[in-house]
């Protein structure tokens, strides 16, 4: 059996600067060439506030929800989605690494497992889901201005209907998208001083809202002292795995594409503490504040209201709610620019970089988003928790599998720069095709959502797009664990075919990068 030397991951040193494509090259333009060391200036704050900046957003703030609507009770919710953010670090941690040693984004690093051409499929994927988690976001950002801009001047709901929605929604979903694809077209160093401030803004938004309701509540409501539907005993795992899936889910997107941000990093301490420090806190501390506010609204208003807009919609002050309807704005465009138009953008540029720059891709995003109907989506717990979140996340813990393996196991963390941008390099395989990362994806993706099925909605009509049985029914049992099983199954199988019998015969080497620090 040969060892990694099969591989060929020895960097030459003729080309220090890395690869120096002309504008019109065929795998390459400025936005996907490698970030030169003196402009990698995210510090660890940047890290950590752009993690809190996508954390605060109203879909993670309903996060808790939806688990306690499945019926969890809330310490059951937060830890779900405490343990499901430590899991998901680890992934974001090992893909973020190559980052900020070689400067390189999400779609570059697939070339290595994927090939130069085969890169897009992983780059496409992840682009899809991002365009539809774009929408979801908009759409839900619209629908908080409208809410509260309705509340200060009246009379909004009333308006008349077009596809059953009232046409002053509709508006507020289109200024909200004007809004966020005018931010993200100046540029990363505008996202990154966008974050900076955002992240505590969008925190003493939140604060504010729990100090409120609390003072309205005299303390806490009964939903603090709410039982389980399940306890902790046998009824519950059931649940909890398919839903913690779905929560490693919701940030499974940013596992892959964490290289997209990391590339700008000043060093890996940078990345591994800010990312540290600011995801798995922040989302298990914002869970927590969620339920909180729930609970004091339950006391206040008799039932539990977990939609911030809707909250603070019961309010006539019209100061308090021109400042939620800033922080709205303010917390949603962080969150969606960042987690959901970077990839995309740079995903689309990998696929056409003659044709595709950073800013065309998130305009192609920004208009997809719109065209998946993204208020479909999130119309159920079932659908969005098990369906959606479940679904995406198998599929995206089969390309992090492929991606790890090749990374840390094949290659232990060394990449020829270079050859990343050159056709007939070590990264070219088979026609820019490395088939044993499309092996391992395919084989991991159908282990991962092959047995996935549709749950029933309150009608009782299917909540989603598989068979109740599920496509492959006696992988049925896999689907509660969709994202570990996506993630083992590739990267096993990926190291067998890269050191068994079937390991590539090495390649003459190409004038590559020196990799960096």
């Amino acid at each position: 059996m040969p060892d990694a030397s099969a591989i060929p991951t020895t960097p030459h040193p003729q080309d220090p600067a890395g690869p120096r494509a002309a504008p019109g090259d065929r795998f390459s333009n400025e936005d996907l060439r490698p970030v030169p060391p003196e402009d990698r200036v995210w510090t660890t704050y940047n890290f950590a506030a752009l993690w809190v900046g996508m954390a605060h957003n109203i879909p993670s703030w309903t996060l808790a929800s939806g688990l306690v609507a499945l019926g969890m009770d809330w310490k059951q919710a937060v830890f779900t989605i405490a343990a499901a953010n430590v899991i998901v670090l680890v992934p974001m941690l090992l893909t973020g690494h190559a980052g900020p040693k070689y400067g390189i984004p999400f779609p570059v690093l697939a070339r290595a497992s994927f090939g130069v051409r085969g890169a897009n499929l992983p780059a496409m994927i992840r682009a899809a889901v991002a365009c539809c988690w774009f929408g979801i976001q908009t759409w839900i950002g619209g629908q908080g201005v409208f809410v509260l801009l309705g509340k200060v001047f009246g009379g909004w709901a009333d308006a008349s209907r077009i596809g059953g929605q009232p046409w002053t929604l509709w508006l507020c979903f289109v200024l909200f998208w004007i809004l966020e694809l005018s931010i993200i077209h100046r540029g990363m160093e505008t996202l990154r001083r966008f974050e900076n401030w955002a992240a505590p803004f969008v925190l003493i938004g939140a604060l504010a809202l729990l100090a409120w309701i609390a003072h309205k509540a005299g303390g806490f409501g009964p939903l603090l002292d709410q039982p389980s539907r399940y306890g902790w005993g046998p009824g519950f795992w059931p649940v909890f795995f398919p839903s913690l899936m779905g929560m490693i889910g919701f940030w499974a997107t940013l596992s892959l594409n964490i290289p997209d941000f990391t590339r700008f990093g000043r060093g890996q301490r940078a990345q591994v503490w800010g990312q540290t420090l600011g995801l798995p806190t922040t989302m298990t501390a914002f869970a927590l504040l969620s339920v909180l506010v729930t609970s004091g609204s339950q006391a206040v208003y008799g039932v539990p209201v977990w939609n911030p807009v809707d909250l603070v919609a019961k309010t006539d002050n019209v100061f308090g709610l021109l400042f939620a309807l800033l922080t709205v704005l303010i917390a949603t465009i962080s969150v969606n620019i960042a987690a959901n138009v970077v990839s995309p953008a740079y995903d689309l540029a990998n696929l056409a970089p003659r044709l595709i720059t950073f800013r065309r891709g998130a305009l192609i995003t920004g208009v997809v988003g719109v065209l998946v109907l993204p208020w479909k989506l999130t119309s159920t717990p079932e659908l969005y928790i098990f369906t959606w979140l479940g679904v995406v996340g198998g599929l995206l813990g089969t390309v992090a599998g492929v991606l790890i393996a090749d990374y840390w196991v094949v290659r232990r963390t060394v990449l020829d720069v270079g050859d990343l941008y050159r056709q007939d390099g070590r990264y070219w395989y088979t026609g820019g095709w490395n088939w044993r990362a499309v092996a391992a994806f395919l084989v991991g993706g159908v282990l991962a959502v092959g047995g996935s099925y549709s749950t029933l909605d309150e009608h009782g009509a299917k909540a989603g797009p598989f068979p109740t049985g599920g496509l492959v029914p006696f992988l049925k049992p896999l689907a509660d664990y969709g994202w570990a099983v996506g993630l083992g199954s590739a990267l096993v199988l990926y190291v067998v075919l890269s050191f068994g019998p079937l390991a590539p015969r090495p390649q003459p080497a190409g004038s590559g990068a020196q990799p960096g620090a």
